[in-house]
């Protein structure tokens, strides 16, 4: 069974940094892609970056690229998404997911469960 734990959010205040950690279980990490979704109050659930596990291809979406990193430590089954330069509109409920590849286009379509998420928020 697909599980994601996520950790990490907190409260900041705007142009502070926050690193949030996805540790995934119940699939082969290393033959899939990790994405990062968010979703904020009121809004559709949106894609924010992935990560390929196997040959390392990243996405990311035009509102946070030159302030996000995500990264990830193979050996853990641990994906993490560095959020510098935050915004009030990064405030949301950040969630990991798997999908079968990541390209610079965006992610396949993921699948198995959500995880908890965690709540980012970013003050003015």
């Amino acid at each position: 069974e697909v599980q994601f734990v996520e950790s990490g959010g907190g409260l900041v205040q705007a142009g502070g940094s926050l690193r949030l950690s996805c540790v995934a279980s119940g699939f082969t990490f290393d033959d899939y892609a990790i994405g990062w979704f968010r979703q904020a109050p009121g809004k559709v659930r949106e894609v924010v970056s992935c990560i390929s596990s196997s040959d390392g291809s990243t996405y990311y979406v035009d509102s946070v690229k030159g302030r996000f990193t995500v990264s990830s430590d193979n050996a853990k089954n641990t994906v993490y998404l560095q959020m510098n330069s935050l915004k009030p509109e990064d405030t949301a409920v950040y969630y990991c997911a798997v999908h079968y590849y990541c390209s610079a286009y965006g992610p396949s379509p993921r699948f198995g469960s959500w995880g908890p998420g965690t709540q980012v928020t970013v003050s003015s």
